[in-house]
């Protein structure tokens, strides 16, 4: 079987255990939160502490200049990039922390990445509504390039299903990616224009920051949201083929790899 039929199988597949995926979603939320105080409220709360710290340091010491105030250019930068970190951490331990699910019926075995993802996609959701009110409060509007979000949506969400079935497929493997991954994830996201402008960086390392999927991905939000312009089109271009490209290559590895599953658990 060609690679182009396995991926028509692929998606056919996936269709077809949509509700299953919706379940195991359901499921996953309520576990995440039904001992928790303050529910929901912890996914505004830590881009919230992590705004407050880092624009205490930007704007009183290092005084780094951004298109917007930098309390709002911070917290959409923590928002999307919690949504990405969160979704690998809890997707790199989704096939492990399932392992009686794994090794007993069938099913696609990528649901359990991907309800991961849609857990954290809900979070973001709920985050969303304490960026708006940001906006509100430093009085920037919102332009008719909003009608772009969804592509930087769909953009970001296959970059990231792309990375965690790789990870969730290679934890499964060797234990002790879950531990690598702890360090990669903070090394990447001050390699990514989290808390500070691409600008600020000069030289060869703002290019090579530049290149980062992320960069571009969160660039692309804070373009169409707080800029009021479309994102840059040659870098977002380029990310968004690449972010396909890897969701392709990551799940035909992870679904050719599954029968073996079990045996590694």
């Amino acid at each position: 079987m060609t690679a182009a039929q396995d991926i028509r199988e692929m998606v056919v597949e996936q269709v077809e255990y949509h509700e299953l995926l919706l379940q195991m979603t359901r499921r996953d939320l309520l576990l995440r939160y039904k001992q928790t105080v303050m529910g929901f409220g912890w996914a505004i709360f830590m881009p919230l502490v992590n705004t407050a710290v880092f624009s205490v340091i930007f704007t009183r010491v290092a005084r780094i200049d951004t298109p917007v105030p930098y309390p709002l250019f911070a917290f959409c930068g923590f928002l999307i990039w919690n949504f990405f970190a969160a979704s690998l951490r809890f997707s790199t331990l989704s096939l492990t922390s399932n392992s009686n699910l794994v090794t007993k019926v069938y099913f696609p075995r990528e649901i359990f990445p991907f309800s991961s993802v849609l857990v954290c996609l809900v979070d973001l959701a709920v985050g969303a509504l304490v960026l708006v009110a940001m906006m509100v409060y430093y009085q920037v509007g919102l332009s008719p390039t909003i009608l772009a979000l969804p592509v930087i949506v769909a953009v970001n969400l296959a970059f990231t299903l792309a990375i965690a079935l790789f990870l969730a497929m290679s934890n499964l493997f060797y234990r002790d990616v879950k531990y690598l991954f702890e360090v990669a994830i903070t090394v990447w996201m001050f390699a990514t224009s989290v808390i500070y402008p691409v600008e600020s960086v000069g030289g060869r390392l703002g290019s090579l920051l530049a290149m980062n999927p992320m960069t571009q991905i969160l660039e692309a939000y804070r373009a169409v949201l707080l800029y009021g312009r479309l994102p840059e089109p040659v870098g977002f271009g380029v990310t968004a083929v690449v972010s396909v490209g890897l969701l392709a290559v990551s799940w035909l590895s992870f679904h050719r790899a599954e029968f073996t599953f079990a045996e590694n658990i």
